[in-house]
């Protein structure tokens, strides 16, 4: 077995390695979270630039600001920041290669200065961002930012180091300022529709919240001089497990202690708005637009919103992999069924795609049997997920007077999974950020408030109101706990063909 690092790559002959001279490529860009996902998609496309022996200066310096990204740093140093990917075919093909653009990793907690320093320095340019939904501090209601993290509150307070995304990024722009270099770009590609717009927003609002506190007038300048593009990626790439990381070393003689393992299909959409130039990505398959939102909200609504669509019901009828959902065809007719009567009409014309095409393809990819993504990852994090993938297809529904029950038999479904039992009796994991009051609000509706799940007005603003989503909701609700999920999914199926 041999341990991937870059003295021994010249000694691996089961699978592609980076070709190009790694010692030759310097950090261009900064990258905050970096995961699973980022390294199946950004630093893929990057890896192929570099192997076309071009952006040799735009190498990535990954950074970690969470205590648990220790174990990245920790990897990652051990690595020579090199890993396997893994492509998994449907048929059961493994296409693996080892990716090299990732040429430093920065642990923010041990070293905030060197950070800092990394991302002041001239050379980056870009600043890139897979910090997920939660990491925006957007208030789920007003959309202003939400400032009741402790950590951002101590970073508002400016008495220490940073120790949140925002609070590097505002303190490094705020040193390139000072020393004359001029802004970088802030890259977001993260899940959020408008992402680019929404990282404007939020960072220009915590530079003037920190003002306020330690003073400066950095914010008038971030908001005019600091450009945001935004992107929309799509990529199915579930958590690595021990498994994956078994495969590898069985399959291709490699022991690497974090691979990625994702499906065949990958698309970045990029809008084109850089301050200090960026990489050629058009050359491996990025597309590069001048208006990215048609793309994001077609991705959001149907994709994303699909997976809350199948995970909570395919949870509580007994699956556990979302390709065992997707490869019923009751499921199957549902996510079909939601997409095209509830959340395709909101959608704006998409420039190049079939959505006649693109629909039933999702389901295709949902149902592919070696990516293997559990349910349990679909279903974390739903108080970040639902609000910013499906409650805007049911507020442009019910504003047109649109049908919204699909949504809200999803919504009721949640709500049910969130009481933290399952149909056996066997208790569930809820992972989220909110798991506390959401399950809390869950329980209380056993008690006889059915509408206690939708009066949290910050997930849900009045939502609890508006009857023509209650209704359906309350029945699916009752129904769920009177016959469980797939009597409930079959009774609403036969009632919506009927």
């Amino acid at each position: 077995m041999t341990p991937l690092s870059s003295s021994t790559l010249p000694s691996l002959d089961s699978l592609p390695v980076p070709t190009y001279d790694r010692g030759a490529v310097t950090p261009g860009i900064v990258h905050f979270g970096v995961g699973g996902f980022h390294r199946a998609h950004q630093a893929m496309y990057l890896d192929r630039l570099l192997g076309a022996g071009t952006a040799l200066d735009w190498g990535i310096c990954g950074v970690g600001v969470l205590p648990a990204d220790e174990k990245m740093a920790e990897t990652m140093a051990a690595q020579d920041c090199l890993y396997t990917l893994v492509l998994k075919h449907a048929d059961g093909t493994y296409e693996p290669r080892v990716v090299g653009s990732v040429v430093e990793y920065l642990f923010a907690p041990a070293d905030p200065e060197a950070v800092l320093a990394r991302m002041a320095d001239p050379a980056t340019r870009i600043v890139s961002l897979t910090v997920t939904e939660g990491g925006y501090h957007v208030h789920p209601v007003t959309g202003e930012l939400d400032t009741r993290d402790p950590r951002l509150q101590a970073d508002l307070a400016g008495d220490t180091a940073p120790t949140t995304t925002f609070g590097f990024i505002t303190e490094a722009l705020r040193r390139r300022r000072e020393q004359g270099t001029g802004p970088f770009t802030v890259m977001s590609c993260d899940n959020i529709q408008g992402n680019g717009d929404v990282a404007h927003r939020m960072i220009t609002a915590y530079a003037r919240a920190r003002e306020e506190r330690t003073g400066g007038d950095l914010a008038d300048w971030v908001e005019a001089e600091v450009p945001f593009p935004s992107s929309m990626v799509d990529r199915i790439t579930p958590v690595t497990t021990d498994d994956d990381r078994a495969a590898v070393a069985e399959r291709f003689g490699v022991q690497d202690a974090w691979p990625v393992v994702c499906e065949p299909f990958t698309q970045w959409v990029l809008e084109d708005r850089f301050v200090a130039g960026r990489p050629p990505y058009e050359d491996v398959g990025v597309q590069v637009v001048d208006d990215v939102h048609p793309y994001e909200r077609m991705k959001l609504r149907l994709l994303n919103a699909s997976h809350q669509a199948l995970c909570y019901l395919g949870y509580l009828s007994g699956y556990r992999y979302a390709h065992e959902v997707c490869s019923d065809p009751l499921f199957a007719d549902f996510l079909l069924a939601y997409m095209d009567e509830e959340a395709t009409p909101t959608l704006q014309p998409v420039p190049g795609v079939d959505l006649d095409a693109y629909k039933p393809g999702l389901v295709e990819r949902f149902a592919n049997p070696e990516v293997r993504d559990t349910l349990a990852r679909l279903c974390a994090d739903s108080s970040n997920r639902i609000p910013t993938w499906l409650l805007p297809v049911v507020r442009d529904n019910l504003a047109s007077g649109g049908p919204v029950g699909h949504a809200a038999l999803v919504v009721a479904a949640w709500a049910r999974y969130a009481e933290g039992v399952d149909e056996q009796g066997e208790p569930v994991d809820v992972v989220d950020a909110g798991a506390q009051e959401r399950v809390a609000a869950a329980r209380a509706q056993l008690e006889g408030d059915d509408l206690a799940f939708l009066r949290d007005t910050d997930l849900f603003g009045d939502l609890a109101e508006q009857e023509a989503f209650t209704t359906p909701y309350r029945a699916a609700l009752a129904s769920l706990h009177a016959k469980g999920a797939r009597a409930t999914l079959e009774d609403h199926m036969g009632a919506s063909r009927g």
